[in-house]
Parts: structure tokens; C-alpha cells; sequence
């Protein structure tokens, strides 16, 4: 979204309570972390400007609450977001199982297209740093596939692993997907974008077919 001069990307936050979602902001935003957290009430925000290709974007990131009774809180601010990143724990199979439902739930609430899979979505395991995993990589591989090649990251809010990776992959996406669909908007769109591969990062489609 274009406010004056200034580029503002929203970007949604969502899974389980307990996965990591405001630390991972926070990490991302403050360079903090704390051991101990509460559960986010409803929603909060926080602000970060970050550089990309030589513009200046302002990443408006917004935590939910993970509980249910939070339902009626969070998903209005769902409608005009940019990206979201699905989050879930890599030691806890239930987070993972529940992504089904966050995905669903954002897709209906954003009315985003059932078949528009060029959306920006980041799939993201948080706590790397804990040894037990909860599902195995192909699990969580052949979700993605799944779900229209969505992108996937392991990333540790603790060690600082992967957050900062995982914010400006998106950004990227975000504006391939704006530029994906100014193109449709004229008839002009020819060619699928690819990302290019880094660390941890699986290389996928990030435009529609």
C-alpha cells in the first residue's frame, strides 16, 4: 500500500497461541527477546522501516491473538494486508496441524481468491533452537506443495535464526506480487517470478499459474 511517498507493506502474524508469534516480532523489530511472554489480547502492532532495492518500506507487522475467543479481534484486521506468515512450533505436531485452520481462516476473512495461490504466505517454524520435532520435513514439504508451493523457513526467535531472513523474503514477494498484479490488471503479465535460493529457504513459485 502507497500512503503519499511512503511504502507501508501490513503484515499478519498468524497460528496457535504459545508458537512464538510476538517473539519473533519483537526479535524482529527490537532485538529482544524475552523467555517469558503473555499472550497477546486481540491484536498489537509494531512498526519497522527497512531498505529494499533502494526504496524505503514501512513493515506495519501485526501479532494476533492465537485463542479462539480472540476470533472476532483479529480477523478484521486481516482485510488489506500485504503478507502473511504462518506460524507454528517445530516441536508441538498440534501448531503444525492447526496451520489447516489459521490458512483457511485468513483466506476467507481477507476474501482472498480460493485459487490465487500467488497471495504472499510464508510458512515459518519457529524454535529451531529446541532439539524435539514434532513432524517430520517431509511433512511440512508436502503441506507447502499442497498449498500452492508456499514458501517455508525454519527460524528461532531465541538464537535469532532466520527471523530477519524471513521478514525480507517477504518483502520481496510482496512486491513481486504487487507488480504480478499490475500486470494482470493490463494484460501484460507473461513471465512466473522466481525467488532466488538462500539459506534454509526453499526455492519456490511465487506467482500464479
Amino acid at each position: 500500500m502507497s500512503y503519499g511517498n511512503k511504502e507501508v507493506l501490513k503484515v499478519i502474524l498468524l497460528g496457535n497461541g504459545g508458537v512464538g508469534k510476538s517473539s519473533l516480532m519483537r526479535r524482529y523489530v527490537n532485538n529482544i527477546f524475552e523467555e517469558k511472554t503473555l499472550h497477546t489480547i486481540g491484536v498489537e502492532f509494531l512498526n519497522k522501516t527497512v531498505d529494499f532495492n533502494n526504496k524505503t518500506f514501512t513493515l506495519q507487522i501485526w501479532d494476533t491473538g492465537g485463542q479462539e475467543r480472540f476470533k472476532s479481534l483479529r480477523t478484521p484486521f486481516y482485510r488489506g494486508s500485504d503478507i502473511c506468515i504462518l506460524v507454528f512450533d517445530l516441536s508441538d505436531r498440534e501448531s503444525f496441524v492447526e496451520i489447516d485452520y489459521w490458512l483457511e481462516e485468513f483466506r476467507k476473512y481477507a476474501e482472498l481468491d480460493s485459487e490465487d495461490n500467488s497471495f504472499p504466505f510464508l510458512l515459518l517454524g519457529n524454535k529451531a533452537d529446541l532439539p524435539s520435532r514434532g513432524m517430520e520435513n517431509n511433512e511440512i514439504y508436502t503441506w507447502c506443495k499442497n498449498n500452492g508451493d508456499m514458501s517455508f523457513i525454519e527460524a528461532s526467535a531465541k538464537l535469532d535464526l532466520n527471523v530477519e531472513t524471513g521478514f525480507m523474503m517477504m518483502v520481496e514477494k510482496a512486491i513481486e506480487y504487487e507488480h504480478h498484479q499490475r500486470r494482470n490488471n493490463t494484460g501484460q503479465f507473461k513471465d512466473t517470478i522466481k525467488l532466488e535460493k538462500g539459506t534454509k529457504v526453499e526455492k519456490k513459485k511465487c506467482c500464479a499459474k
